[in-house]
C-alpha cells in the first residue's frame, strides 16, 4: 500500500508559478511510475505528467509542455510538479498518482487527495 499527500495548490494570478508536492509513504516511489493528473469542472479527468521509477525517463500532456516539470526526490520519497507560467485554463484539481505498471494509467493504483489550483486572469 501507498499512501500519497499531495500539498501545494493555491490561488495564482496568469503567468505566475506553483510547485505542488506529492509525498508517499508505505512503500519506496522507485516502486512506481509516478504522475500527475486534472480534474477541472464539468471536465474528466486528464493526465498532466508522468516520470519514470529512476526518474529517467519524463512525459507530458501538449497542453504543459515547456511550461510544467516533474521531479522525483527518491530520499525524501516525494514527486514534484513545477508550474510555470500558468494559465487559466490550468485550473483544476491535480492529482498524484503511482502505478505498478510501467506506464502511467488512468486506473493507476493509487491516488492523492487532490490540491486545488486556481489560476486567476
Amino acid at each position: 500500500q501507498v499512501q500519497l499527500v499531495e500539498s501545494g495548490g493555491g490561488l495564482v494570478q496568469a503567468g505566475g508559478s506553483l510547485r505542488l508536492s506529492c509525498a508517499a509513504s508505505g512503500r519506496s516511489l522507485s516502486s512506481y511510475t509516478m504522475g500527475w493528473f486534472r480534474q477541472a469542472p464539468g471536465k474528466e479527468r486528464e493526465f498532466v505528467a508522468a516520470i519514470s521509477r529512476a526518474g529517467t525517463y519524463t512525459s507530458y500532456a501538449d497542453s504543459v509542455k515547456g511550461r510544467f516539470t516533474i521531479s522525483l526526490d527518491n530520499a525524501k520519497n516525494t514527486v514534484y510538479l513545477q508550474m510555470n507560467s500558468l494559465k487559466p485554463e490550468d485550473t483544476a484539481v491535480y492529482y498524484c498518482a503511482a502505478d505498478r505498471s510501467f506506464l502511467l494509467r488512468a486506473t493507476a493504483d493509487y491516488w492523492g487527495q487532490g490540491t486545488q489550483v486556481t489560476v486567476s486572469s
